[in-house]
Order: C-alpha cells, then structure tokens, then sequence
C-alpha cells in the first residue's frame, strides 16, 4: 500500500510538471526529495494536488492562446497556402503554352462570343456546331483565309480556343476558392490577403483583356483595309502575355517564399546558410549588388519574351529564316528597318515606334537583340558568381539557383534558333514560349534566394524553438524522476 501511495504522488507531481511548461514555469508543490514521506503526509499532498489538475484541465485549456509560447505570434502562412500558389502558377503556365499553340494554329478567332458562364460547356449536338460554324463563317478571318474550311476543321480550331479558356476559368476557381478560405480560416495575413486578392483581380481582367485582344481580329474593317491579314492586334497580344506573365511571377514567386518561411520557420537553414548568419550574409555589399544585377536580369528576360508576343503577332518569325544573319548581313538595311511606309502621319513623326512594334523585319531585330543581350547578361551574371571573392559570400543555394538560370538560358537560345531555321513549327515554337516562362522561373528562384527570412518566420522559429527548450526540459524531469 506505501509502495502504491509513493508511485502515486510521484506521477502526479510529474504531470502538474508537464502541465504547466506551457506558462513558462512549472507549477509544482512542495514535496521532499525522491517523494519518500511517510503514508499521512502523502495522502494530504495528493488531496492538496486535486486544485491544480483542476487548473490544469479547464484554466489552462481555456487560456492556451494567451499561455502558448506562439500565441502572439504574427500570422505565418503554413506550407499548403505555399504549395496552392505553386498550384496556381502551374496553371497560369498551361495556359500560357495552350495560348501560344492556340496562336500558332490560328485558333484564336474560331469563337465569336464571350460568355464566361455559359461558355464552358461546348456545342452538344450537330445543330449547335452548326449554329457555331456559321456565325464563324460571318468573320474577317473565314472570308480571306478559310472559305474552304470544313465543319471537322472548324471543330479543331475551335477546341484549341476553347480549351484555352476553360484552363482560364480552371485557375478563377482553383485560385478564389481556396484564397477565400485561408482568409476565412486566418492561415494569411491581412496584407497577404491584400496582395493576392489583387492577384485574382487580375485573373479577372486578364478574361476580359483575352476578350478585347480577340475583338481585334473581329473587326469588319479589316475587309476594307488593303493588304490587312485577319488577326489579333499585336499591342493587344503583347499585353495579353504581359499580364499572364505578371500573374504568373507574382503566383510563383509568392508560393516560393512561403514554402520557404515556413521550412525556415520549423528550423530549416536559409538559403544553405545557418539562421544566425543568414541577415548579415545578405546585407553584404557584394551580395547585395548581386541582387540587384538579378533583378535587372530578370526585367530583361521579361522584357524579351513581351518582344516575342509582337514576334507572334506579327508572324515575324517568318522572315530572315537564319541565324545569325539576316539576308547575309548582321543588321538589315536602314530604309528596311525604317520604313515609310509604316508611317501613317503626315509629318512621318510616328515613323521610328511604328516600325518598332509594327514592322516585321524591326520586330525580329529587336527581339534577336533583346535576346542576344539577355542570354550574355546571364552568362556574365553566372560568371561572376563563380568568382571566388563572389562565392565565398553568395549563399550556397544563390550559386544553384543561377547556374540553373544559365543551363536554362542556353537551352532557350537553342529552342529560338532552331523555331526561326525551321520555319516556326509548331512544337518548336511552343516550347520556345514554355522555355521563356521557365528561365523567367529560374530567375524568381534566384531572386528568393536573395531574399531575407520574413519577420514572421523569425519570431516563429524562435518561440518554437523555446518551447523546444521547454518540452526537452520536462522530458529530462521525466527521466529523473
């Protein structure tokens, strides 16, 4: 009986103990060492004890948020709001590779309407492809390039542009739903929130930006006007990309850096770099400079792949069909380049910009140029990170970041070539538009890389890493006991 008593009071010393370390302090009565006294004494320690396992199962429940050691605590975004932006990019880039393919077939103008809800599903039956065909058979596109379309060509085109679209109301789902969700349940913050509600804002507006740039080819005037192809404006198409590419950087970019809050906030390192380091690491002058090299880059790896949405609108991969030259000549003849006839006012002011974004021959130069600069920008970018006073100071996962960037940019000087010597085939060309998507990536994750540990992964990491502390404390009491 003496022996049962003692192994009594003992436990439930050990779980007033184990109960409290959540308060910071153990909450523990008086008992003498190794709990040897004598039955009496015992049997009123146990009765004194029942309050505190009182206190312990109702106050200190009750009272958790204001007791944990995370309880005032920042909001910290968990690694499934991360893995749903990624989610979300992924589909912004399926829908940017079904776009370009959509362009590539002539796709674009099959449908005539835009009905955001009622236009997911397709045409169910013969009377309503019918109905469908004949109003394409109404637009610029049928009448002076595909009057001897068929029914079953129809049905292809059509698919293509369909299939873009029902990708884009897809992502307005799979983006809203679950944004509105984790602002609900509390998982982002108030500024979080902020910024990706205008993320899907611009979702919405990339729909009806997508309208207007389809408008364009549309157009009865285009019947009137001599030497007028039936497709998209090129300013409207340019912009059309731009804002997928935003979306698409902002997803990425945004999911990437919670993803690694979070790791960092559980104790991971930063960057290959250990907590205590990480801060005075990336405010180093020479990394810092670094930094603002790659945001450069990265300005100009956008800027070329929106030179190649003028590339496609204008179907300027279509002429000078070699590589490096153009007609034999690294740069082609002035009065080529800028020429009158582009120029639409009388005092030929609007002669340079017009042939900038609308003169094929300007159009392919520039792009040859912009990426021509971009892919040596990155190959000196790659250079100097391998310097070894660079090196030494880069974090380890910088140097893996940019050498990715680089193995990436190669790849895609090699896919630009090959679409322009082949006379833009469609795979070709598709891939090349994917792979300006992928050295955009590539540079997202060096700038990440750059970047500091967010404040509300530091504080986390700390108290989780005190409560740590306090958990290996008990468990140690546990085994003196």
């Amino acid at each position: 009986m003496w022996g049962l008593l003692r192994q009594s009071a003992c436990s439930r010393l050990y779980q007033l103990s184990v109960r409290q370390s959540g308060l910071r302090s153990i909450v523990r009565p008086v008992l003498p060492t190794s709990c040897q006294r004598s039955p009496s004494q015992l049997q009123t320690f146990l009765a004194a004890s029942r309050p505190f396992k009182s206190f312990s199962s109702t106050s200190i429940r009750g009272n958790a948020s204001s007791a944990s050691p995370t309880a005032n605590n920042p909001i910290l975004a968990p690694r499934s709001v991360g893995i749903w932006l990624m989610v979300s990019s992924t589909l912004v880039f399926a829908i940017v590779v079904v776009g370009g393919v959509t362009r590539l077939t002539e796709s674009g103008l099959s449908i005539t309407e835009w009905r955001p809800i009622t236009g997911v599903l397709p045409p169910l039956s013969d009377s309503e492809w019918e109905a469908e065909f004949d109003k394409y058979k109404k637009t610029p596109e049928f009448k002076m390039l595909n009057s001897g379309a068929t029914l079953s060509d129809f049905k292809f085109i059509f698919f293509m542009e369909w299939s873009h679209r029902l990708l884009g109301r897809l992502l307005g789902v799979a983006f809203v739903g679950p944004l509105v969700y984790f602002g609900i349940r509390r998982k982002i913050s108030g500024a979080q929130f902020a910024r990706l509600f205008g993320l899907g804002t611009l979702i919405g507006a990339q729909g009806a930006l997508g309208w207007y740039m389809v408008q364009s080819g549309l157009d009865e005037a285009l019947m009137e006007e001599p030497g007028a192809v039936p497709r998209v404006s090129q300013y409207r198409l340019a912009a059309h990309l731009g804002m997928a590419l935003a979306l698409y950087a902002g997803m990425f970019g945004t999911g990437l850096g919670i993803i690694k809050d979070w790791k960092f906030s559980r104790g991971g390192q930063w960057s290959g770099i250990g907590a205590g380091k990480a801060t005075r690491v990336l405010s180093r002058p020479r990394v810092r400079m670094f930094k603002r090299q790659a945001w450069a880059l990265t300005g100009l790896v956008f800027l070329t792949a929106l030179s190649g949405a003028f590339v496609a609108g204008l179907d300027a991969g279509l002429v000078y069909n070699e590589f490096p030259f153009m007609g034999g000549r690294l740069v082609p003849p002035t009065d080529e380049l800028f020429s009158s006839s582009y120029a639409k006012s009388a005092d030929k002011l609007d002669l340079w910009w017009r042939n900038i974004f609308e003169n094929p021959t300007t159009v392919q130069f520039d792009h040859r140029v912009l990426a021509t600069t971009t892919y040596i920008s990155t190959l000196l970018l790659w250079a100097s990170s391998c310097r070894p006073a660079l090196r030494a100071v880069l974090p380890p996962l910088t140097r893996t970041a940019m050498t990715a960037a680089f193995a990436m940019a190669n790849v895609q000087v090699l896919l630009g070539i090959s679409t322009l010597l082949y006379l833009v085939p469609v795979p070709l060309a598709a891939a090349h538009q994917a792979g300006s998507v992928m050295l955009l990536s590539a540079m997202l994750h060096v700038l990440v890389t750059l970047r500091s540990p967010g404040q509300a992964a530091r504080i986390w990491r700390q108290s989780l890493a005190k409560a740590k502390q306090g958990s290996t404390a008990a468990a140690n009491m546990k085994a003196h006991i």
